[in-house]
């Protein structure tokens, strides 16, 4: 037990090392590589004010606010799988799996084809869309109390309801449907400082409200018995976890579209590695998710070129096939 929480910590410690750099890496990636080849020096003269123009308009008005919104969106998604599956003690939960994704895509599509003239609203419908989901699913899971487990097969269930009522919007509105496409793949390009501004206060605001949620996190993990015997209202803290956790992939979906794969797989990653500590495991998650989006997003532009592949699809094939390795090697417990 001893040797098992040395390297529990052993690893913890190299985990906090890494981060920055993965992190760093991801941010000069996404700043250097593309169609046009931008070294880290030529950065630095962009910055020094003595770069080239058209290196400066490319780093300035493209690259920049790209990388930044993918560091926003990739933070959200992991930060609200990870609160996701601490809340109902289940590894396959997920913003994407249970619907609440869907939620907030459903609320966004409808404001982009139906009510275009309020597109300047879509962080707060598609987090509204995320909320009003997630609410839908904790009462049809609710019974004297939640069961995790209901809530696991509400959120298949409605997830389901959902994309089919998104599918028959577009049906009827299949003459817009075509600039609604790339988003449903999940997608950041042409996303600029415009994007930005309109989502970066919901998600700063989201990411700091998850380190009050680390405490209550942990409470969680000790079983809702054991919890209530320490003074804790579970039903209360499951509830406004699960808000936060909407809100936080609201924000996502508003901007990115429908990304997935990285509010399932990243936790799961750093939870191997570090262990279910909400210390660690939920800072660790949202930096690592946000790095992984970054990464997966410069590949996805750079790799292809001239065609640029939504990040969407590009993650979902990296996931899913990362994902069924983990079950078969049977490292997921349901």
């Amino acid at each position: 037990m001893n040797m098992s929480l040395h390297n529990r910590q052993h690893r913890q410690k190299y985990a906090w090392i890494v981060t920055p750099v993965l992190f760093l890496v991801a941010c000069f990636y996404g700043l250097t590589d593309g169609s046009v080849q931008i070294s880290l020096l030529e950065i630095w003269h962009v910055i020094s004010g003595s770069g080239e123009s058209i290196h400066e308009k490319i780093l300035m008005d493209v690259r920049l606010p790209r990388v930044l919104i993918g560091l926003f969106v990739g933070g959200c998604l992991a930060g609200s799988g990870a609160l996701l599956q601490g809340v109902m003690k289940n590894p396959l939960a997920d913003p994407g799996i249970i619907g609440i994704s869907a939620g907030g895509g459903l609320a966004a599509v409808i404001t982009m084809i139906v009510l275009p003239q309020l597109i300047y609203l879509l962080p707060l419908t598609a987090f509204l869309g995320a909320f009003c989901t997630s609410m839908v699913i904790y009462l049809l899971a609710w019974d004297q109390g939640t069961s995790p487990i209901k809530i696991i097969l509400a959120g298949v269930a409605v997830n389901a309801l959902l994309g089919a009522v998104t599918s028959g919007i577009m049906l009827i509105y299949s003459d817009r449907v075509q600039a609604v496409l790339p988003w449903l793949a999940g997608d950041l390009s042409g996303k600029g400082w415009y994007h930005f501004d309109f989502m970066s206060p919901y998600a700063a605001a989201g990411l700091l409200l998850c380190f009050l949620a680390i405490k209550p996190a942990n409470m969680l993990l000790l079983g809702d018995d054991t919890a209530q015997l320490l003074g804790q209202r579970v039903e209360q803290q499951r509830f406004l976890l699960i808000i936060l956790a909407s809100f936080l992939a609201g924000i996502g979906v508003s901007v990115a579209g429908l990304v997935g794969f990285v509010g399932l797989v990243i936790p799961h990653i750093v939870r191997l590695i570090i262990g279910d500590d909400y210390r660690f495991l939920l800072p660790l998650s949202i930096v690592w998710g946000a790095a992984l989006v970054v990464l997966a997003d410069t590949a996805a532009r750079s790799w292809f070129d001239p065609i640029e592949l939504p990040v969407g699809i590009l993650l979902a094939s990296l996931g899913a096939p990362f994902f069924l390795f983990l079950l078969r090697k049977r490292r997921i417990t349901t």
